[in-house]
């Protein structure tokens, strides 16, 4: 039987992971300026490290909110898909939460491979190429969840919020 709204874990590990990945896409300055210096032969100061470190540190927890919150999934599951929607949406939502769950896998431990083990090209990705792709699947997140709320009038926007 499928629960018909998250539950208050799952939709507090759902807006946590969302607001730490918000705040390490919104200020990776301090990750920037120290590969900026370490690309340079520079080195970082005890401030330059530390900032770096804040973002490791939040990108670190947003991987083990992540397995946390794939736990409960398994564990509780999740409320079914609207009925009567398109194909082709319930197709979009799948791919979507697919990618989102990738990503906020894909990128913690790819800059854990560029930070603590000097990958480069884990670090290329990691910035330039998932990065791009995050903020991507973020805004059709958003948009898919305010189309089901608005046009749609369903309730999936608001078993994440409200319950």
């Amino acid at each position: 039987m499928k629960p018909h709204s998250y539950s208050i874990v799952q939709r507090f590990l759902h807006w946590t992971v969302a607001l730490l990945v918000f705040f390490n896409l919104l200020f990776p300055d301090g990750m920037n300026a120290w590969h900026r210096l370490i690309r340079h032969s520079q080195t970082p100061t005890a401030a330059d490290v530390s900032s770096a470190n804040i973002h490791a540190y939040v990108g670190i927890a947003i991987l083990l909110l992540a397995i946390l919150r794939l736990a409960m999934r398994w564990q509780t599951g999740v409320p079914a898909e609207p009925a009567g929607q398109p194909a082709l949406l319930q197709l979009a939502a799948r791919v979507a939460h697919l990618l989102l769950y990738a990503l906020i896998f894909l990128m913690p431990i790819s800059g854990i491979a560029a930070y603590y083990f000097g990958i480069d090209a884990a670090g290329s990705i990691h910035a330039d190429i998932m990065k791009v792709v995050l903020w991507a699947v973020i805004a059709a997140h958003v948009f898919g969840a305010l189309v089901q709320h608005f046009y749609f009038r369903t309730n999936v926007l608001r078993r994440m919020t409200v319950g």
